[in-house]
């Protein structure tokens, strides 16, 4: 495996900023400062802000849980990202995502299983990552099983997720230790 390029700092190495920025999001809901966020402390202003709209999505969300793990685990899956996978792997299936959906899109195919906003949100999320459009048909089956602020917030949770993945496969950021990980892509393609 690659080596981390940007590693947890050694406390005696942050300045105040980061000691701030490191204490606040410590002492959130996520408990701690780790995986994407330790590369982002080299930037504590963006990563707090970041990491504030993160809070929000994976903690607040009107979107249901499931369907946010549904978006972050695509995500993982479109940019490679390892750990994403692995960390949000159990969140998925304890949010109610069901284990073969988790398997398809761990496999960069369209889930056939779980309820019907699952597929939407698929849909959703994959034509606009492959097109960077999305169409009329894919755009009101979406509204019409989750209303337009749920669209909205299905389209944040990737962008949000995406910047997470780009920021941890540029810092090399490993995946947690006995998590499961990504399967080779059938297609060649990525560096899983």
């Amino acid at each position: 495996m690659n080596q981390d390029r940007l590693p947890p700092l050694p406390d005696s190495e942050l300045d105040d900023a980061q000691r701030e920025a490191q204490a606040r999001i410590s002492s959130g809901p996520r408990g701690a400062l780790f995986g994407p966020f330790v590369p982002l402390l080299r930037s504590p202003e963006a990563m707090t802000r970041l990491q504030l709209v993160g809070e929000y999505l994976r903690f607040d969300s009107v979107l249901d849980d499931d369907l946010v793990e549904l978006v972050i685990l695509y995500v993982a899956r479109a940019w490679d990202q390892d750990f994403e996978f692995g960390y949000h792997h159990p969140l998925a299936l304890k949010a109610g995502l069901p284990e073969e959906v988790v398997d398809d899109v761990a496999r960069g195919v369209r889930p056939t299983g779980g309820r019907p906003e699952v597929g939407a949100v698929f849909d959703l999320v994959d034509e606009l990552h492959r097109t960077r459009q999305v169409s009329d048909a894919t755009y009101d089956a979406a509204v019409a099983l989750l209303g337009d602020t749920r669209v909205v917030e299905v389209v944040v949770t990737a962008g949000y997720y995406t910047t997470l993945a780009m920021t941890m496969n540029v810092a090399r950021t490993p995946p947690p230790e006995d998590a499961p990980r990504l399967p080779a892509r059938s297609d060649g393609a990525g560096s899983a």
